[in-house]
């Protein structure tokens, strides 16, 4: 019996997750402890899946690239949860790293997962060019040219009203890029010529922007125990919903499921096939 390309990847993260000798407590317990909480793993099986679209006898050797990406988000999730952000005692349906634990652990293990990223990523059996390519697309998207500002601007900018224009640079940056850069890792490691590599971002980054539309719709209209995570917890937040209103929002969300289907018909057969599948089933 085949295993789901989400099977594969659990068994490859369950067994490549780093473990280290130390008399720490609970130092190894804490560093695994999101990972087995579970979550839709959207960034890896995002870059698994294109890279299975363009050459699927690549995708067991770009478990190692997937693992890399997950860790990156989850580090990014256990920050965004501390006391000094969003100071939130859930994620993924259990208690976050700082209530199970206490704020140092929390900080340390994010800590740990952005730096052993890389050292996941530098294990990966591709030539060194091509791994080179994926470090920089990796750090370039997750550091202070993406994700990192988007936080900042997200935090900074709280209670403090953002235009539509500024709003979408925060999530863009926020949200959008890590998303786009799986897509775009994807395609380089099959190989993709670097126009379509560039192609394929840009369509990342629009999806990034509506995967943080649909969030702000489930922040608005689910319950924690719904959405694995505290809701309706961007009352003095930047969000589409905030600006746009909620009826307005879903429009958006709507327009730009239909929008990259019509675009995904440019990447061919089995592209097109992998996005509009993400595309009917992530954002109900």
């Amino acid at each position: 019996m085949h295993m789901t390309l989400l099977e594969e990847f659990e068994e490859f993260l369950n067994s490549h997750l780093l473990s280290t000798e130390s008399f720490h407590p609970h130092f190894n317990e804490a560093y695994r402890k999101m990972f087995g909480a579970g979550g839709k793993r959207f960034r890896p099986l995002l870059l698994l899946g294109t890279l299975r679209a363009i050459n699927p006898l690549l995708v067991r050797n770009a478990m190692y690239a997937a693992l890399a990406l997950e860790m990156i988000h989850t580090y990014s999730l256990i920050h965004d949860d501390l006391p000094a952000m969003d100071n939130a005692p859930l994620r993924r349906g259990v208690d976050t790293l700082h209530v199970t634990y206490d704020e140092v652990t929390a900080i340390l293990i994010a800590d740990a997962l952005n730096t052993d990223a890389f050292l996941i990523l530098s294990q990966m059996p591709i030539d060194d060019k091509s791994k080179t390519t994926l470090c920089a697309i990796l750090a370039k998207n997750a550091g202070s040219g993406g994700m990192v500002l988007g936080q900042a601007l997200d935090c900074f900018f709280e209670r403090k009203p953002l235009d539509e224009e500024q709003l979408i640079f925060l999530h863009k940056h926020k949200t959008a890029r890590l998303i786009a850069a799986a897509i775009q890792m994807g395609a380089v490691i099959g190989g993709s010529d670097v126009k379509t590599q560039n192609e394929l971002y840009d369509f990342g980054l629009e999806l990034g922007l509506l995967f943080q539309i649909h969030d702000d719709i489930i922040d608005a209209t689910k319950s924690s125990s719904e959405a694995g995570k505290p809701t309706h917890n961007d009352t003095d937040k930047n969000s589409f919903v905030n600006l746009l209103g909620l009826r307005e929002a879903t429009k958006r969300r709507d327009d730009k499921i239909n929008e990259l289907k019509k675009r995904s018909e440019g990447f061919g057969d089995k592209l097109e096939a992998h996005f509009v599948k993400i595309l009917n089933n992530s954002f109900k």
